[in-house]
């Protein structure tokens, strides 16, 4: 078992704790927290050991857990890896991109593991389709959520758009060619509802909107690709696929047959694939372990993190160019 620890016991560090005690590819040697009154809480109410400093934390560790603001993630990230210790990130990876590069070089020069927590990458509605995924050419994404203080020291983007962002570029197998968005702020200093129309190389095109400040929550994607229409519920855990081949000479009587201009007849069919559910959370972090003891390369790795964060900011730049 890999000795795991945390940095960082706010909402979404508490979670983790948890999950890491329950894993049976983690053994928790604790966590550590800047705030000193914070951490003898958790420690005395959950039972969970704090250490002293983030330096007797690492040095404890196999991997280290960072859920810390994202002002703080460079720096400890840093130190974890020139410890030598195995890294595990929560998204966004870095606060700049300077930084998610130099983080980058580390981890080769000293040779560790790290992966990004964007845990949509396994929701269990969007696991059941990603290998039906391909050449999607136009996708639609809407990210609402009710109005929450936390998180709200930084863009809309950067709390809730990146995981599409992310997820999209795990689909798409292009380049980015140019972004257009604009963000508006209602309650928060920085944008708190945001659009933002992603050109690909090869011609694709994805639309997303997210917003901190609805009236009810929704997280959902929709993929167009040739033949086919497969939507993703994230918040709800279901899928659907909608499929087209062409039509039988002879059909069935409750066949849906479209034909088109030129006289071609399609049959739609639905191919809609069942969901495991599971906990994303504890799944991503499982799959982590499995990626430190076989040696093989982490679902959602650095790199990717890092691209998900260049688009992430610039789209934010381009509402400053408004």
């Amino acid at each position: 078992m890999l000795k795991a620890g945390v940095l960082g016991a706010g909402h979404l560090g508490k979670i983790h704790l948890k999950l890491l005690q329950q894993s049976a590819k983690y053994e928790l040697v604790g966590f550590f927290d800047a705030d000193k009154e914070a951490a003898k809480q958790i420690e005395d109410e959950l039972g969970y050991k704090s250490f002293p400093t983030m330096e007797a934390l690492i040095d404890a560790c196999d991997m280290v857990d960072v859920v810390t603001p994202t002002i703080y993630h460079f720096d400890c990230a840093k130190k974890v890896v020139e410890a030598g210790k195995h890294l595990f990130i929560e998204k966004p990876i870095t606060q700049t991109v300077e930084e998610a590069e130099a983080l980058l070089a580390l981890v080769k020069k000293h040779g560790v593991k790290g992966q990004v927590g964007h845990v949509e990458r396994f929701n269990p509605a969007f696991m059941a389709v990603k290998d039906m995924f391909d050449k999607p050419m136009f996708i639609e994404a809407h990210r609402l959520a009710e109005f929450n203080p936390r998180g709200t020291d930084v863009p809309v983007v950067l709390d809730l758009m990146i995981h599409d962002i992310d997820a999209i570029l795990s689909v798409v197998k292009s380049k980015v060619k140019s972004i257009n968005a604009s963000g508006v702020s209602v309650i928060s200093e920085t944008p708190d509802i945001a659009n933002a129309r992603i050109e690909f190389e090869n011609g694709c095109v994805a639309n997303l909107t997210a917003s901190r400040i609805s009236m009810k929550k929704m997280r959902k994607a929709r993929f167009f690709q040739r033949d086919a229409y497969i939507s993703v519920n994230f918040l709800e855990k279901k899928c659907e696929v909608v499929k087209m081949k062409n039509a039988p000479k002879k059909e069935d009587d409750f066949a849906m047959v479209l034909t088109n201009a030129e006289g071609k007849r399609k049959q739609i069919y639905f191919d809609n694939p069942k969901v495991n559910n599971n906990n994303a959370i504890l799944d991503e972090l499982e799959t982590f372990a499995d990626a430190i003891n076989n040696n093989t390369t982490p679902i959602v790795t650095l790199e990717q993190g890092t691209e998900a964060l260049r688009v992430a900011l610039q789209i934010i730049k381009n509402f400053k160019s408004l």
